[in-house]
């Protein structure tokens, strides 16, 4: 999350880089909102940012007004339903710039490729391109499942403190879906643990029996972000995987370069 800047006077003056410093402060605001889980006090914000109360009250009114923010009756600030229709616009246009990416994988491993968001406490795939092979797997763009039997929600949760993964394994559960599912705490933060000793996640017959996964982040993506490819336990074998891991880092390094320019991706 970008840091807050130093107050100058007037709220609409251009800021250093060239931006409105009162739309930076707000888009700030909405990030702050999000991090702590999408509700806050005044008070909050104003320590976290550093701003001064009359500022942020003045921000905050206006983003009611418009309904991208909502005041609770207890006079705290949630974020409002405006920015469900922008946040489901901005994923589908996510998994249109990822889609040249995941073609590219399937080019080069054979398999079929996948992009993922965490939302929330769940994993949601946002884009496909199947493999070109007569057995091959399929997941329903749209599709959402927990976290702890996939290899994207492998990847995506070793990025946080384990004392967050705890809670949210504690909302979600963990149910298995195969034989074969991690189903305690101890032994998914310790299967996080090998994601982060070696750079990527595997789901092995976790999420369906014979399926084999292989997952990587999407380094400094603007929301938390995977890619992976998966197919049959019998082809993405632990020869494949050494093959393969280079081509999905190399893949995810890019798509975070195309995702994070200014310019808008150009894959």
């Amino acid at each position: 999350m970008p840091t807050s800047r130093a107050s100058t006077t007037g709220s609409a003056r251009s800021s250093a880089s060239g931006g409105v410093q009162s739309l930076e402060r707000t888009f700030d605001l909405l990030e702050r909102m999000a991090d702590a889980g999408g509700e806050v006090g005044l008070s909050e914000l104003s320590a976290s940012s550093g701003l001064p109360l009359p500022t942020i009250h003045r921000l905050m009114r206006t983003l009611v007004a418009c309904g991208y923010v909502r005041q609770q009756p207890n006079r705290r600030y949630a974020l409002g339903p405006r920015l469900i229709r922008l946040g489901e616009s901005a994923a589908r246009l996510l998994g249109t710039w990822a889609r040249p990416h995941l073609a590219r994988l399937v080019e080069e491993t054979g398999e079929t490729a996948n992009m993922a968001l965490l939302d929330g406490d769940e994993i949601v795939y946002v884009a496909q391109v199947p493999s070109k092979h007569s057995m091959r797997m399929f997941t329903e763009v749209g599709r959402r499942v927990l976290p702890h039997s996939t290899g994207v929600g492998k990847a995506l949760l070793a990025g946080l403190p384990p004392e967050e993964v705890r809670a949210l394994l504690a909302r979600t559960g963990m149910p298995a879906a195969t034989e074969r599912t991690i189903t305690t705490p101890e032994g998914f933060l310790a299967a996080l643990e090998e994601v982060r000793r070696q750079g990527y996640a595997v789901d092995d017959g976790e999420q369906e029996t014979g399926v084999r996964c292989l997952a990587v982040s999407v380094p400094r993506s603007p929301t938390a972000a995977a890619i992976s490819i998966s197919g049959p336990a019998g082809r993405v074998t632990e020869a494949a995987t050494e093959r393969i891991v280079p081509v999905l880092q190399q893949v995810a390094a890019e798509l975070s370069e195309a995702l994070t320019s200014t310019g808008g991706p150009t894959a």
